[in-house]
């Protein structure tokens, strides 16, 4: 098998669903006994700068869809994409709005979702 560079190895990465890359992380850590979570450090000086809490940007995003809109059957196709879910069970997700299309999504992952929910006519918030 051909090493693959680091540009290809991220094209296919943009091909997976959400799930599918989801599932490759926890392989990857698994065979290679690492965590692909950020490591959390903290410093405090004397213990007053442990009482101090930063603001972080967050990093981790809901895409609830609050309304379908008139396009309903556009808003379904779009959930559909997003998730990867079936027919039936994207309907329903519509239907019982308002609900979580992406939960723990990064920021850009979310915005495009967003985007695309609305530019087929939705309502959606990010959380």
């Amino acid at each position: 098998m051909a090493k693959l560079t680091s540009d290809e190895l991220i094209a296919a990465f943009k091909e997976l669903t959400l799930i599918e890359l989801s599932e490759f992380v926890k392989a990857f850590e698994e065979t290679f006994e690492v965590t692909a979570a950020a490591p959390v450090a903290v410093a405090a000086a004397g213990g007053a700068a442990a009482a101090v809490e930063e603001v972080e940007e967050k990093d981790s995003f809901d895409v609830v869809l609050e309304a379908a809109g008139e396009k309903k059957i556009q808003v379904i196709k779009e959930v559909r994409a997003l998730t990867s879910l079936g027919l039936g069970e994207a309907k329903a997700l519509v239907d019982n709005a308002p609900s979580a299309v992406l939960e723990g999504a990064n920021k850009e992952t979310a915005e495009k979702a967003k985007a695309q929910l609305e530019e087929a006519g939705a309502t959606v918030t990010l959380k």
